[in-house]
């Protein structure tokens, strides 16, 4: 039986730590690894037309599955055009391994053709990045680079030469068990004895909930419900904790909508979930603030806190809620809800006023009707920028439903990527690309990703010609726009031409029949939808420079922005005041 190599026994460990799939583009330096993929049928090689579409894949399967994914690049500027995914990736606490691969070991610092330091170019965007210079390091060092991912939840990157790569494996040593989930982390009793005493002393607790809010929907609920509490959520907790939820007031931040600022700020105890919310401007400063969070490094970076709880969010509520008194004044929370029904009510007609007649098409409009069509169970994928703010309020959480995007590094380009990653952990689950024309243009040859490997996702693109969110931000800056227009094909016929369903909708009237198609089609699809590039959107709260700003840029028509089916639940939130 013939040796194994280095790159035999990489792709073995990886095999063992849970790695299906390995997203890159084949070169020189990488061959050896990318043969042993191929000689090994527990991993498929995924090719894609770009790296950094790889990153983004690799990303994306990790935060959907929650374990371990791989991608790789060649030598130099192979590898290095990870680097935006992989921010991306790590900064969504996405457990990726990222293969770096290095020129020859003996050429190291030496000027030689394509050389760069990868072990130093990843580290800002890594937990662990390290080089492996001989074969009997390679073993421990990748076990600890996997060790990283999973049990600090982002990325670790190996460089691993490609001449050390094909050389012989060293002999087999003990195959040391690898950490592929992570455990729960509970508080201590006296910050748990804190919390309880500050819940019990306060009138008005609202709750602010992130992403690590995930899998404690009901420990959420059953607090909220116990103290009477108001819950707010970022983008990133949308999904995990707007369903099913009487306590709903909305989203805050610059995309936010309905009384999520008010509750916030008119409350006496501010509790953050699971979140590392970016935007101070929209917290508090002249209230308590608690923050939960499993990360004790992003405890108090955002505000000033009174208490700072290192623990995971269901199993400190679990520890929390029973422990509390029961609050029986709904004043607050009552107050809170009727704001939140009042503000989605006036921001409703910015999307069914005249739609069906409106051309070009309302952006909302498509967003509203993609929400009502969608399976129950689709997974969206969205590109940064206009796409965000739709998705924010029309994509109807339940519960089923997932949506991810490159919500904490906001890079353009990610949806499309994203999808790719994502079809590919379920090709029988429905996957929609919320794509901007602006996103979709940048990493656009990867659609031929899902031509090439048949992948069934479907990519509704938003489609007005403009870069609309740097529109807004020159609007706001009360600047002109300049740079932001784009001139586009046909991108339906593109579609077609790669050998995929596509399909151009210029009128409302055309829409759903033309999204339904699509969703009906067994392979990849996209719908290429022209939208109203005057539709922009404002923050639920506006600072006097920020007003001062718009009044200087007249050219532009800014709306509101509705909220689709979050109106009907606020109203039926309502339905639980107590009537006087």
């Amino acid at each position: 039986m013939a040796k194994q190599n280095v790159a035999e026994q990489f792709v073995d460990i990886l095999v063992r730590a849970g790695v299906r799939r390995m997203y890159g583009v084949v070169g020189d330096s990488l061959n050896p690894v990318v043969d042993a993929v191929r000689r090994n049928s527990a991993i498929d090689w995924i090719h894609v037309r770009h790296e950094e579409t790889a990153a983004f894949a690799a990303g994306a399967e990790a935060q959907i599955t929650g374990k371990l994914a791989a991608c790789a690049g060649s030598c130099g500027p192979g590898n290095l055009h990870l680097i935006n995914g992989l921010y991306d990736a790590h900064r969504s606490m996405a457990p990726v391994l990222a293969l770096a691969s290095h020129i020859p070991s003996s050429e190291i610092g030496l000027g030689y053709f394509q050389e760069t330091h990868p072990d130093r170019l990843f580290s800002e965007c890594s937990h662990y990045s390290e080089l492996i210079s001989s074969p009997k390091q390679m073993p421990r060092l990748l076990q600890t680079a996997i060790q990283h991912a999973v049990g600090r939840r982002g990325v670790s990157v190996v460089s691993l030469p490609g001449d050390i790569a094909d050389e012989p494996a060293p002999e087999k040593s003990a195959e040391t068990a690898l950490v592929t989930s992570r455990p729960t982390v509970r508080p201590g009793d006296a910050e748990i004895d804190r919390l309880v005493e500050m819940i019990d002393r306060a009138e008005r607790v609202t709750l602010f909930c992130g992403s690590g809010t995930a899998g404690a929907h009901p420990e959420v609920m059953e607090l909220a419900g116990k103290i009477k509490s108001p819950v707010g959520h970022a983008l990133r907790g949308k999904e995990w904790i707007q369903y099913d939820n009487p306590y709903d007031v909305g989203m805050s931040g610059l995309l936010g909508y309905g009384a999520a600022y008010e509750a916030t700020h008119e409350c006496d105890l501010l509790i953050l979930l699971g979140t590392d919310f970016p935007y101070n401007a929209f917290l508090p400063d002249d209230v308590a603030i608690v923050q939960v969070d499993v990360r004790p490094e992003v405890l108090g970076r955002r505000s000033r806190l009174d208490l700072a709880v290192w623990g995971d969010v269901r199993e400190t509520l679990r520890c929390l809620t029973p422990r509390v008194r029961p609050k029986d004044d709904r004043r607050f929370l009552d107050r809170m809800l009727k704001k939140h029904a009042d503000a989605l009510e006036g921001v409703v007609k910015a999307y069914t006023r005249k739609v069906e007649k409106h051309v070009p098409i309302h952006p909302e409009y498509v967003a509203s009707v993609l929400d009502e069509l969608a399976a129950d169970d689709a997974l969206f994928t969205v590109d940064t920028g206009m796409c965000n703010v739709w998705a924010a309020r029309y994509i109807s959480p339940n519960g089923r439903r997932r949506v991810i995007g490159s919500f904490s590094h906001g890079s353009m380009a990610n949806a499309l990527p994203m999808a790719i990653g994502a079809q590919f952990t379920d090709r029988g689950r429905q996957v929609v690309s919320m794509s901007g024309d602006g996103g979709f243009s940048m990493l656009m040859g990867d659609f031929l990703t899902l031509v090439q490997y048949d992948l069934p996702v479907k990519v509704v693109l938003f489609n007005n010609s403009s870069l609309s969110m740097v529109e807004l931000e020159m609007l706001v800056a009360g600047l002109p726009s300049y740079g932001t227009a784009t001139t586009n094909p046909d991108f339906a016929a593109v579609a077609r031409a790669c050998g995929a369903f596509g399909i151009r909708v210029e009128k409302p009237k055309q829409l759903a029949g033309s999204l339904r198609d699509a969703f009906k089609h067994p392979g990849p699809a996209l719908v290429d939808v022209v939208t109203d590039p005057n539709a922009l959107s404002v923050p639920p709260k506006i600072k006097a420079e920020m007003v001062k700003g718009l009044a200087l840029s007249a050219s532009k028509m800014v709306l509101d922005g509705g909220v689709g089916r979050m109106v009907q639940m606020a109203r039926s939130n309502l339905r639980n005041v107590p009537r006087p």
